[in-house]
């Protein structure tokens, strides 16, 4: 036990480094999908059938491959046959969010599906056009109604950005695996890696329900 204990001691510091790594990846993601997202969802609700089709191949197939294969698919192949020199973190970066983006488009639309038809023929009636309505009336209550599934993909960005350690990325559990290696101490820094992860994961999530609150349409139910 005092083996463990020292080998997680003399580790910690460099491993709460890899957090400003691992936060900077979940928030970069995060912003790349939020605002990738909210364009997917509109158009997957109000875009003419030649805009939907290609939207709703985007969202099939960032939800359907594995964000492993995505990862070296985008930093190894199409990077690499475009002639695109960018870092492992930015890479990351780009594909988690892409991915967010799939699953945030189907946050945003949900939000959007669940309110009343009504608002967009009234702002029609105020002789607002329909990207105004859609921007100034319709998606400012969509985005306060989705606050709770955007606190949920919080949760699954941060789990999936520990799979960055594979391009070399180095974040939390990249940090703990390279410890690991050479202490052999495996157990207790992947343990610590884990008990980090699900501190940030509870950090997060508790800020967002704070948002959530203070966000919340009164006398709404949805």
């Amino acid at each position: 036990m005092q083996e463990y204990l020292t080998a997680v001691g003399d580790a910690l510091p460099y491993l709460l480094q890899g957090v400003l790594v691992t936060m900077s990846l979940v928030l970069g993601a995060m912003g790349l999908g939020l605002v990738l997202g909210v364009l997917l969802a509109v158009g997957l609700v109000y875009g003419p059938p030649h805009i939907r089709t290609p939207f709703k191949l985007y969202v099939w197939f960032f939800r359907g491959v594995p964000l492993l294969v995505l990862l070296f698919l985008f930093y190894f192949g199409l990077f690499t046959l475009v002639g695109i020199n960018i870092s492992a973190f930015t890479a990351a970066v780009i594909v988690l969010g892409l991915i967010s983006a799939a699953y945030q488009s189907q946050i945003f639309r949900g939000g959007i599906l669940s309110l009343p038809e009504g608002q967009l023929k009234a702002a029609r009636a105020l002789g607002m056009s329909d990207t105004k309505a859609i921007f100034f009336v319709i998606l400012p209550q969509a985005l306060r109604l989705s606050v709770p599934g955007w606190s949920n993909e919080y949760s699954i960005v941060l789990k999936d950005s520990a799979v960055a350690y594979a391009l070399g990325v180095a974040e939390v559990m990249a940090r703990a695996h390279f410890v690991a290696s050479r202490t052999y101490q495996h157990l207790p820094l992947y343990f610590t890696a884990g008990v980090i992860f699900l501190i940030l994961t509870y950090l997060g999530t508790k800020t967002l329900r704070v948002l959530e609150d203070k966000v919340r349409i009164p006398g709404y139910v949805r």
